[in-house]
């Protein structure tokens, strides 16, 4: 049985490897803009499973896999934070943060040939007070301008940020432990 990530993202690669999952990559050019009306959730749903579902038609059906398609968001009052366009675009997503909680939410979606599986898994996040100061030096980084809600975790940004509630894998960019137990429940793992 081989497991392919519908994903180019160092971060979840990086997440699946230090969790010893073997799998393979071949990305999906999913469009990743909301429909009107869409809550976060529902988005990222759409998103994990689209990312799989490009992929699956791809493979021959004599092939044991399972293809794994996921999507990560910052969602503050309900407003989904892709990644910035801009250094302003970044500032104003962290301003958004400052001395507050907002939540990082993933949806994983996992195909094979049994059918198909969506979860989702969210983590809440607490960030400091932000300066102008903190906010220019972060984005001066260029850390924020490749991350959802311009912020990673596991980089310069954790100075920031003095609680978590949930996952911390689910804010990196994959929930490590839900991804595990799909792959138990499909005998991958």
């Amino acid at each position: 049985m081989e497991l392919i990530l519908a994903s180019s993202s160092p971060r979840r690669q990086e997440l699946l490897r230090a969790a010893k999952i073997p799998f393979s990559v071949r990305p999906s050019n999913v469009p990743e803009e909301p429909f009107p009306g869409e809550t976060p959730l529902q988005f990222t749903a759409r998103l994990a499973q689209e990312k799989a579902s490009a992929i699956w038609p791809t493979l021959t059906r004599t092939q044991d896999v399972i293809v794994l398609g996921a999507d990560t968001i910052v969602v503050v009052d309900d407003e989904i934070l892709g990644k910035p366009v801009d250094s302003d675009d970044a500032a104003r997503m962290l301003r958004m943060m400052s001395n507050r909680s907002h939540q990082v939410i993933t949806s994983v979606c996992v195909i094979d040939s049994h059918g198909r599986d969506v979860r989702s898994e969210t983590t809440v996040v607490t960030v400091n007070e932000l300066s102008a100061k903190d906010i220019a030096e972060y984005i001066a980084s260029g850390e924020p301008m490749d991350k959802a809600g311009a912020y990673g975790i596991q980089g310069m940004a954790s100075r920031f940020i003095p609680r978590i509630q949930g996952d911390y894998t689910n804010i990196v960019g994959l929930p490590i432990t839900l991804v595990c137990g799909m792959l138990k429940e499909r005998g991958y793992l």
